[in-house]
């Protein structure tokens, strides 16, 4: 199976801080891969490689090579708008615009020019039932998304995400700021949603990611430890700092 996203002696520099170093990672379709590790090692930088949202942040720069299909995404050739309708995401703490439901998820649609109400009553429609929101919520599609409660609101940000139909959909521990009830909402419509999607999540939930990862990732110290199916790396890992890490004994 050919992998969704390749990276190769991948470097990643904040100034001279090198915060990732030398990760080499496939990531494959229509699975979910976890990164797991202490704070501050580098999971949500190298996430964010992925869709170069490090774009934003001033004096960084990476080294390597990072394809998506086998096309270079730092190609000077790739518009990041573009790469970030195809590489979609959604952050820590749910992030609704100050706007109704309907135009929360119309919005980046809106942005390229669809303005057809049937296709967004359609869209809107679709992708709040893929994310089992629209019973909840259709009544009052046309009120404030900021009315809804937490959980409900990560819903929304992951329908938002969809309607751009991304091919990859990134998760900064989104589930993170939600209670447990949420949360396993949230786990739950993930284990659907990879049947179409290929989601990359970064947890500080171990349970999390043996719960619905089908591959894991350990950093430490922006290196990735060991990568490898879950169920191995939990079972059976290779590196005793990755078991020291998973059975608790730091972290």
């Amino acid at each position: 199976m050919e992998p969704k996203i390749k990276i190769r002696d991948m470097n990643f520099y904040y100034g001279d801080n090198k915060a990732l170093k030398d990760i080499n990672m496939n990531i494959y379709e229509k699975k979910i891969t976890a990164f797991i590790g202490p704070s501050g090692c580098g999971k949500s930088t190298f996430l964010r490689t992925l869709n170069r949202m490090n774009d934003f942040i001033e004096d960084t720069r990476v080294e390597g090579k990072i394809t998506l299909d086998d096309i270079d995404i730092y190609s000077k050739d790739i518009d990041p708008v573009e790469l970030r309708r195809k590489v979609g995401m959604v952050f820590q703490r749910p992030n609704p615009f100050p706007k109704t439901i309907y135009e929360n998820i119309v919005y980046g649609l809106r942005k390229n020019g669809v303005n057809d109400k049937q296709i967004l009553d359609e869209v809107v429609e679709d992708t709040l039932k893929s994310v089992a929101l629209y019973d909840e919520v259709k009544d009052k599609i046309h009120k404030s998304a900021l009315e809804l409660s937490g959980g409900q609101q990560q819903r929304l940000c992951i329908a938002r995400a969809i309607a751009m139909q991304p091919e990859v959909i990134l998760m900064d521990e989104p589930t993170s700021a939600l209670d447990p009830i949420s949360t396993m909402k949230i786990e739950e419509l993930l284990l659907d949603l990879k049947e179409n999607y290929t989601i990359i999540i970064v947890t500080h939930s171990m349970q999390q990611a043996a719960r619905i990862s089908d591959e894991t990732a350990f950093f430490l110290n922006g290196e990735v430890i060991e990568h490898g199916e879950t169920k191995v790396i939990f079972s059976n890992p290779r590196d005793k700092r990755t078991e020291d890490y998973i059975t608790g004994r730091f972290g």
